[in-house]
């Protein structure tokens, strides 16, 4: 609707009826200049495609979108991907049951400091690949209720996120896990990951996973993961 909008600098829809909206991909695709949104009153119960939403918003520095209704969403890939000036996002209010697709969804979003994420419920989502890479201002992620029993594809999930101290994830689970190539490649700061509930049986790329880390972060992992044959490059 506002794709490629990119002189806009502040818009207010705040008289927009959304009612029957099913797709919101790309709706402020590229909005480069925006640095203001109303959107509080938007009735989003019927969207099911949220993908790429916000991307590229990268003048953005506040979004509340506190009263957005995602139980129908399906796909919210890339959604605030390159909102390069927030510094909060609160998404405690999003339901996200039936979203198979988190792809890129936080991607290069480099001032970020607070992210919560705390209700999120993932246990139908398949892609995750580069859904936190390239951060650089975010210390602390909190995974630990994360569902991923569904996910095949983690590939560059947390690539290059140099700012990040802790990273709680102990409890993935990783049984349909094809692709995990690159995962905490350029995590510099980690002093400590446990991926002790790392099932690595049917993962066919795991290449680069550990490049770049800390080398003297903690890696805590079971007997019985391949997954720790990888640690040769902390030796």
């Amino acid at each position: 609707m506002f794709c490629y909008c990119n002189s806009l600098i502040e818009i207010n829809l705040s008289c927009l009826d959304t009612e029957n909206v099913e797709n919101m991909s790309g709706m402020f695709y590229d909005c480069e200049k925006l640095e203001s949104i109303n959107i509080k009153k938007f009735d989003t119960f019927n969207v099911k495609n949220m993908s790429c939403m916000f991307f590229n918003c990268s003048n953005l520095k506040e979004l509340d979108i506190s009263n957005f209704k995602t139980e129908n969403v399906i796909d919210m890939g890339y959604m605030f991907c390159f909102c390069s000036s927030l510094k909060s996002l609160d998404l405690s209010n999003f339901d996200t049951n039936k979203c198979n697709n988190m792809h890129g969804m936080f991607n290069n979003c480099l001032a970020l400091e607070k992210l919560n994420i705390s209700n999120f419920n993932t246990e139908n989502v398949l892609n995750m690949s580069w859904m936190f890479s390239n951060y650089k201002s975010l210390k602390n992620l909190n995974l630990s209720k994360f569902d991923t029993s569904s996910v095949i594809v983690m590939n560059e999930m947390f690539y290059n996120c140099s700012s990040l101290t802790k990273l709680d994830i102990s409890n993935f689970k990783t049984n349909k896990l094809n692709n995990m190539n690159r995962i905490f490649c350029g995590c510099t700061s980690l002093n400590s990951l446990d991926i002790s509930n790392f099932n690595s049986e049917k993962i066919e790329n795991m290449d680069n996973i550990f490049d770049g880390m800390n080398k003297k972060c903690k890696i805590i992992s079971n007997d019985n993961n391949i997954i720790i044959k990888k640690l040769e490059y902390f030796s």
